[in-house]
């Protein structure tokens, strides 16, 4: 764990530079406006290690796939986003030699995210090897009011000398992926220009065809006032720059203003991109950056309002909260319902950008609650779209009849994850794509969704577990084989309890909707079980059966639902017991030992009472709650958010902060010491739940929010704002007890614990500790 971020509420703050933080901190410090994101790279020159991350949303290469033993249903490849052309390089020299921060020394360092307006500034004093001092100050954003946008400010002022400095901004295509398999570079030039006042190049992925024009305007400025300057063009493969030799006096500031854009032909004709791209250009290189700037605190200030926690008391976890919900806004916006969220985000290249199910069990939450309906529908629409690829993809493995098998990893529908027991065992993540459509209606009422798109959706799930479970003679009951469960410590197990449970769940949800869609629009229904030959009577029978005599493993000394067959014919050697020096176990013991241990990767079972909750008393939640806890090692950054609500709901406060603690500022402290890999975005969703959901006990009860909140001991209180069905509310803890505003014109009914409680439109009322 490394504490080296200063605390601040709105801010993340690094006060000087430690090169061995400078991949951590890349991750950290990075940005995004939902249409594309980088990593904190520098401007200037970087010998030291780097982790150079420009992405464009939505494009991607697939990498072919790298095993040593290839098998049937195999995926073809790993769908990545990829490294795109590095848009914010600034070369700098200085009377000849080369500002680079790997070889200069360097004083007052200062790189500052200001998570409030949406910028990265960063200064520092470099003196280089001949004794020139530098003073620098860079500013840049990626612009939500222009989402194909950024901009950059660099200044830089000699403090004891005059001379010759040459700066030359430039657009660089030819980058490289560091996780590709075979060492291969995925992009060819199409073309390449130099303007009178900038320069583009326009680049083609292989094998998927998607082309990015990535282009730039400058100006440059002397004591604030701009100059005039002829520049010297520079071109090379997949490269444009502007050289550009100013003389300065000491003292005298120069400012290189550089305005962006990145193209996508997902968003404009191919033919198009690069009379689109100088239109964008013109168009905010005449707002100018000033006006961009603030723009951009205006577009800030409307997503704070809406979805910002606040937290008196303790600005550590104000802090923290904040970035969470700052990544999470910086990513992914809803617009386009072919987008969604990588677990990764635009802050790295680990997990390639696709798809995972943590959309569907953690960020779907987040979304509902703090964004507009749409947003979340789009989510789901997004695997409806890709239903025909699932189905595809379950074919492969031998499957029939429509059944469904969603993508561990995806980029378009298609399996690419390349780890066996990933990709044909961990299938528990079908059930996480029906829960988010049964989270969805349950938030926001929406049922025209189950007979519009969900219920297609639920059958093709439900074909596929009444095809994968085995009769077992044995037992006479229905068993699941082979499987991996959340917890990825364990491989090709039977009968896992979470994924067992996720089955029958799935096949009995897909029958009540498919009688509530029958109900409500027969002829729909009709017409849907025509186009899917959906033999409603003996397809439900067997759904039936199967619910009815499935095996859920159950350990009858504890009382515990049992992780999966022959979990406690391991040694049972909790966590506190292992010594510092082992941990994390995934970087300090091999496979076969991680295999053959107790311990737990991320809630599995607690997993499964986490969704299933209103199933179980309080008392069996605290048994499973109790046994399990002490086997996890959270090595998931999904880990302590499930932890946390469910410590919250047993009233456990102290590991409920000790949990929202963790997973708040999983990355912020590199509690994991993978941060400099890229941050943990949809764990992010999981701090936004481990605080309403868990401190906030907030859940949907009977078409109405319910609260049943308690106030950590260590803040004086927390605030916190949900939209829900047409209403916008503001929920505030405190000593005092629990305040809420109706912030809309509708009134509503909440409970607070388990009390009915009307708020009319645009009032307020307290509920007394």
């Amino acid at each position: 764990m490394k504490e080296y971020i200063e605390v601040d509420e709105w801010k993340i703050i690094e006060q000087s530079f430690n090169p061995h933080h400078n991949k951590i901190s890349e991750s950290i410090f990075s940005l995004g406006n939902g249409r594309m994101g980088q990593r904190a790279n520098f401007e200037e020159a970087y010998s030291g290690e780097t982790l150079q991350g420009n992405y464009v949303a939505g494009v991607y290469y697939p990498d072919k796939t790298r095993v040593g033993w290839w098998k049937n249903g195999y995926p073809e490849y790993f769908a990545k986003v990829i490294n795109a052309a590095n848009w914010i390089g600034i070369d700098v020299l200085i009377d000849g030699e080369q500002l680079d921060l790997a070889k200069c020394e360097v004083k007052d360092f200062r790189r500052e995210l200001n998570m409030q307006e949406g910028y990265l500034q960063r200064n520092f004093t470099a003196k280089t090897d001949n004794g020139k001092v530098v003073e620098v100050e860079a500013t840049r954003f990626c612009s939500i009011a222009d989402d194909e946008a950024g901009a950059i400010k660099y200044t830089i002022t000699p403090l004891n000398f005059s001379g010759s400095l040459v700066i030359t901004p430039f657009i660089d295509g030819d980058v490289v992926n560091q996780d590709s398999n075979y060492d291969e570079k995925f992009w060819d030039e199409v073309s390449k220009d130099i303007w009178a006042n900038g320069g583009y190049v326009q680049m083609r992925t292989k094998k998927t065809g998607f082309e990015v024009a990535t282009g730039m305007y400058i100006n440059v400025l002397q004591d604030d006032a701009p100059i005039s300057l002829r520049f010297q063009p520079v071109t090379k493969e997949k490269y444009v720059a502007a050289k550009i030799e100013v003389h300065v006096n000491k003292g005298q500031s120069t400012t290189l203003i550089k305005y962006v854009a990145n193209l996508s032909s997902q968003n404009h004709e191919a033919k198009s991109l690069v009379g689109n791209l100088k239109e964008i250009l013109t168009r905010i290189s005449e707002k100018g950056f000033d006006t961009m700037l603030a723009e951009q605190a205006e577009a800030w200030a409307k997503k704070w309002q809406h979805n910002d926690i606040i937290i008196e008391g303790d600005v550590a976890a104000q802090q923290a909260i904040r970035f969470n919900i700052f990544q999470l806004n910086q990513t992914y916006t809803g617009e386009d319902d072919r987008l969604n969220i990588g677990p990764k985000g635009f802050t790295g290249e680990k997990y390639g950008g696709s798809t995972y199910w943590d959309t569907e069990a953690y960020c779907v939450p987040f979304y509902l609650a703090t964004a507009d309906q749409k947003v979340t529908r789009n989510l789901l629409l997004y695997r409806y779209k890709q239903l025909g690829k699932a189905i595809d993809n379950a074919k492969l493995l031998g499957f029939k009849n429509g059944a469904a098998l969603y993508p561990m990893v995806t980029m378009d529908g298609t399996e690419c994850h390349n780890e066996w027991e990933i990709t044909f065992e961990e299938i528990h993540r079908n059930g996480a794509i029906a829960y988010a459509i049964f989270n969805y209606v349950r938030y926001t009422g929406d049922e025209d969704y189950l007979a519009d798109y969900g219920l297609e959706v639920l059958i093709a799930i439900a074909r596929f577990w009444s095809q994968r479970v085995s009769w077992s003679g044995e037992k006479q009951q229905y068993v699941m084989l082979g499987v991996t469960g959340p917890n990825e410590y364990e491989n090709n197990i039977n009968n896992n309890w979470y994924t067992n449970k996720q089955a029958t769940w799935c096949m009995q949800y897909a029958m009540d909707v498919a009688e509530k869609v029958k109900a409500a629009d027969p002829e729909k229904y009709a017409a849907l079980v025509r186009r899917i030959n959906f033999n409603e009577a003996e397809e439900t029978a067997r759904f039936k059966d199967i619910i009815a005599k499935m095996y859920f493993p159950y350990h009858e000394a504890e009382q515990v639902f049992l992780q999966q067959d022959g979990y406690m014919d391991k040694e049972q050697i909790l966590v506190k017991d292992l010594p510092a020096s082992e941990r994390p176990i995934n970087q300090k013991w091999s496979w076969d030992r991680i295999l053959r241990s107790c311990y737990i990767k991320q809630a599995d079972v607690l997993q499964g009472i986490y969704f299933f909750e209103d199933q179980f008393d309080l008392e069996t939640i605290r048994r499973n709650f109790d046994f399990y806890e002490p086997r996890t090692v959270h090595e998931s950054s999904l880990s302590p958010c499930v932890h946390a609500i469910l410590a919250a709901k047993l009233g456990d406060e102290a590991r409920a902060y000790e949990f929202y603690l963790r997973t708040s500022r999983l990355d912020l402290d590199n509690y994991n010491n993978d941060t400099e890999d890229g941050c943990h975005i949809t764990s992010m969703a999981g701090t936004w739940m481990s605080v309403v959901e868990g401190f906030g006990g907030m859940r949907v009860k009977d078409g109405k929010l319910s609260f049943d909140p308690f106030l950590p001991g260590k803040w004086q209180s927390f605030s916190f704002n949900v939209g829900f069905r047409g209403t916008l509310l503001n929920i505030k803890v405190s000593r005092d007890g629990v305040q809420i505003k109706n912030l809309s014109g509708n009134e509503t009914t909440v409970l607070i614990y388990d009390k009915e409680q009307v708020v009319r439109a645009n009032d307020e009322l307290l509920v007394e500790a």
